[in-house]
């Protein structure tokens, strides 16, 4: 398949100069093809790192994700690794150093918003895994999607919905549900790797072999 495809086709996978068929959105940035060729939609059970996500998620709110992959490294500098406990102590001097910090997204609301999240996840972890509080909502599974074309993954959905309205109430912020459905789409709850990519059946691999080993 080229990349002079009908217009029917033109939101379907596409191959890269390795000769492998990917999804389109990384186009040709190597860091964006890597993070889509190892990390975008492995299934991630660790509490952790998904908070991480979906912090890092939050922030990118009116930004490209490139922009946050590029910056991650100084987010985690800045946040104390994503330890939940750690920024949930953070207090306004801390504010006022990430304000000052060129690395990483220098917006108030989110720096705030990260706090308030980490004092969410504690709260959640005291009565259950926060990686269960999210899975909990597809019962555990992937959600194995088959699109063609970019044109027929969706932006949200009512798990999304039901998913950010439970987060919110729970006081995360920066977690609508068209956020939240990407945070699903790049932790694996869904595969929406499209089914023309190499990655998809990969993924869905995966997520039995993890599923099976915890």
């Amino acid at each position: 398949m080229s990349d002079t495809t009908t217009a029917g086709e033109e939101r379907t996978a596409i191959a890269g100069p390795d000769g492998k068929f990917r999804c389109r959105w990384p186009g040709s940035d190597p860091l964006y093809l890597a993070y889509h060729d190892t990390e975008w939609g492995v299934p991630e059970y660790d509490s952790r790192a998904l908070w991480e996500k979906l912090i890092l998620d939050g922030f990118q709110a009116g930004l490209s994700w490139i922009t946050i992959l590029r910056k991650r490294d100084a987010f985690r500098a800045g946040f104390a690794n994503f330890d939940p406990e750690a920024v949930a102590r953070f207090g306004e001097a801390d504010v006022q150093r990430l304000l000052a910090d060129p690395g990483i997204i220098r917006h108030r609301g989110k720096i705030e918003g990260a706090i308030k999240s980490a004092r969410a996840y504690l709260a959640i972890s005291e009565r259950e895994p926060f990686a269960d509080f999210l899975w909990k909502h597809l019962d555990g599974r992937v959600l194995q999607n088959s699109f063609r074309t970019q044109g027929e993954v969706p932006t949200q959905t009512a798990i999304s919905e039901a998913m950010a309205k439970e987060l919110k109430t729970a006081g995360f912020t920066f977690c609508g549900p068209t956020i939240v459905y990407a945070f699903m789409e790049a932790c694996g709850l869904v595969n929406d790797h499209l089914t023309g990519c190499f990655r998809w059946q990969e993924c869905a691999a995966l997520a039995r072999d993890i599923k099976t080993a915890v």
